[in-house]
């Protein structure tokens, strides 16, 4: 049997699935052609297939490299799960772990060895790995190599030194985010010849864009889950404080919620990641740390309670959600003081000018994502130098937000900073554009300036609005990180003269009519997933049967059967073991593991 032949048999009789994604096999041809390759793939698209899969064709060690233990430790769960033997070594491991690993790394009797950079780097590893004699090694999020990339990792750079070390054993390099100076950094620090490399679109379709500026955050959240209840989701905030007390306002509102970030104890962290990873309907609030690590394909949707540092980080971190290829959800908030604390935030990094100014960069980028007039998807997917056509299902592109030649109100605002000295910040600016003659406004003289009252026909709203949207553009700059005042750049100055002309977006206007729940929280959620209410029911009574199986076995329920396996047999209800056999995601060891449970459930659900 060829590799083809044989990697399609695997694919059906290992994993369950009856066809490959979109590249997979194309890129699974390459490394097991034996060469070098790098492969920029969209989270959710099935990276970990492409070394996976090799492994068992080959039936030799490949060593994962990855900087995401909670991610490994997943994995290892689920190849176990498949009948694949695998191990990890990572500083959260316990001894009986890492000598259990040893063992089996000497015996020659693990396919996939998972372990952190960090751990690859100790003295005794690579001589042990050098009689393991492994296959290849595959580096998981690749772009850690790079210092352009936006989650640089310094112990990335000795991977190339280990391979050789290894006897020059094949590398192949997998990321879902790497501009074109991240991969030429990759190409450059990972592989000791040019690699094979594949790129492919970034495009995640099933995934709904949406964009906000802060206007009563909790509320405007508290809609946006109200939409989603009872479906599992993640809530990314900018502080840890801010987990536990946004977690405690959508647990009043009577959602399942949980706060994670590093400051709580390991237990803590430990109890609420298990909880969304097992449970159907939780919702996590979390530092940016959470969803890296958490290989959940069911995430329903995505919130950023507060604006992510760069295009990179807001593309891997809405990419948690959505990864079964089902719909899902995302809203990013996103306000004025972010833009300041994350400009202000690279000023005072100790890096060289020219990381400094492609840091400034990329956030540029995503502050214009925000802000832009266009489609979002056509927006986000031309930073990654990729064309598209309208999307038709973000905000924008559904009519949610309008927008106007903005000239004359960037004029007047611009001009506002301009006569009080570039110094005071968008709420004095915006007394001053309204005619609120307050008592600073009047010692400062500025009720005296041909701007004053200039905009008295907009609300104070609106000329913060048009401030913010200003300083994304780059019309404004941070004049004092410790007042937060504005001063005016080339392009503001450009623009108040009249030598350029800005599109500005209006209020946001009423959003999405809410979907209630008809019948029952968890009802709903299933609803969502495109079925009928009646298949919605036997759906509810799955979960509840995986929810049971994972708890006795103390895994994570979609490690028994992912949400779309479910719906597809909610959907086909087969009625023996050979016709659940047929459903997606129904491999042979699972098939015998819990098909018999799952018949059982879907008979006592459909009486």
């Amino acid at each position: 049997m060829n590799h083809s032949h044989r990697a399609r048999a695997l694919l059906q009789s290992v994993f369950g699935y009856e066809d490959f994604r979109p590249g997979q096999a194309e890129i699974i041809g390459a490394v097991l052609d034996g060469g070098p390759v790098l492969a920029i793939m969209p989270t959710g698209s099935g990276k970990s297939m492409c070394y996976q899969l090799p492994a068992l064709i080959e039936e030799k060690l490949t060593v994962v490299v990855s900087p995401l233990i909670a991610l490994m430790r997943d994995q290892v769960g689920q190849m176990r799960a498949l009948g694949v033997p695998a191990a990890t070594l990572n500083s959260a491991n316990d001894s009986a772990e890492n000598d259990a690993a040893f063992r089996a790394l000497r015996e020659g009797a693990l396919r996939l060895l998972f372990v952190s950079p960090e751990r690859l780097m100790m003295d005794g590893l690579v001589a042990t790995l050098r009689r393991a004699g492994p296959q290849r090694l595959a580096v998981d999020e690749a772009h850690c190599i790079s210092q352009w990339g936006h989650d640089f990792r310094p112990e990335y750079r000795q991977i190339g030194a280990v391979a050789e070390a290894l006897g020059g054993l094949q590398v192949v390099g997998f990321t879902a985010t790497a501009d074109r100076q991240t991969r030429a950094d990759i190409v450059e620090k990972l592989f000791a010849a040019p690699p094979q490399t594949f790129l492919h679109s970034f495009d995640r379709p099933n995934i709904e864009l949406n964009f906000a500026a802060k206007d009563q955050p909790r509320r405007q959240l508290s809609r946006f889950l109200e939409r989603h209840r009872g479906a599992s989701g993640v809530v990314y905030c900018g502080a840890r404080e801010r987990t536990e007390k946004l977690a405690a306002f959508f647990a009043e509102q009577g959602h399942e919620a949980v706060a994670y970030h590093a400051g709580l104890d390991q237990r803590a962290r430990a109890r609420a990641q298990d909880r969304f990873l097992q449970e159907d309907g939780v919702v996590a609030v979390a530092t940016i740390a959470f969803g890296m690590g958490v290989n959940k394909p069911d995430v329903r949707f995505v919130a950023h309670a507060d604006m992510p540092s760069s295009i990179e980080s807001y593309y891997q971190e809405i990419g948690r959600a959505g990864r079964d290829g089902l719909p899902a959800d995302t809203l990013t908030l996103y306000g004025l003081e972010d833009m300041a604390f994350w400009r202000q935030r690279i000023d005072a990094k100790d890096i060289a000018p020219e990381q400094r100014r492609v840091e400034h960069a990329r956030f540029s980028a995503l502050a214009m994502l925000c802000e832009t007039p266009a489609c979002r998807r056509q927006t986000l997917l031309a930073y990654f130098e990729e064309q598209s056509a309208p999307c038709g299902r973000c905000d924008i592109c559904r009519g949610q937000v309008a927008t106007y030649d903005g000239s004359v109100h960037a004029q007047k605002a611009l001009s506002a900073v301009w006569r009080t000295g570039q110094r005071f910040g968008a709420h004095y600016l915006a007394d001053v554009l309204t005619g609120a003659a307050n008592d600073s406004i009047r010692r400062n003289g500025h009720d005296r300036i041909k701007t004053f009252g200039a905009g008295a026909g907009e609300t104070k709203q609106v000329w913060t609005g048009v401030i913010r949207q200003l300083f994304a553009a780059g019309a404004l700059a941070s004049a004092s990180n410790e007042h937060g005042g504005f001063a005016l750049t080339e392009k503001g100055e450009a623009i108040l003269l009249g030598r350029e002309p800005i599109q500005l977006r209006a209020e946001q206007l009423a959003p999405r009519a809410e979907r209630r729940p008809a019948s029952g929280r968890r009802v709903a959620a299933a609803t969502d997933a495109g079925l009928d209410e009646a298949d919605a029911a036997v759906l509810v009574a799955l979960k509840r049967r995986r929810l049971a199986l994972a708890r006795a076995e103390g895994v994570a329920a979609f490690m028994i059967f992912p949400d779309r396996t479910l719906i597809e047999i909610a959907e086909k209800r087969p009625a023996s073991l050979s016709q659940l056999r047929a459903v997606h995601g129904v491999g042979e060891r699972k098939l015998a593991a819990y098909g018999e449970a799952f018949l059982e459930a879907l008979e006592e659900a459909s009486r």
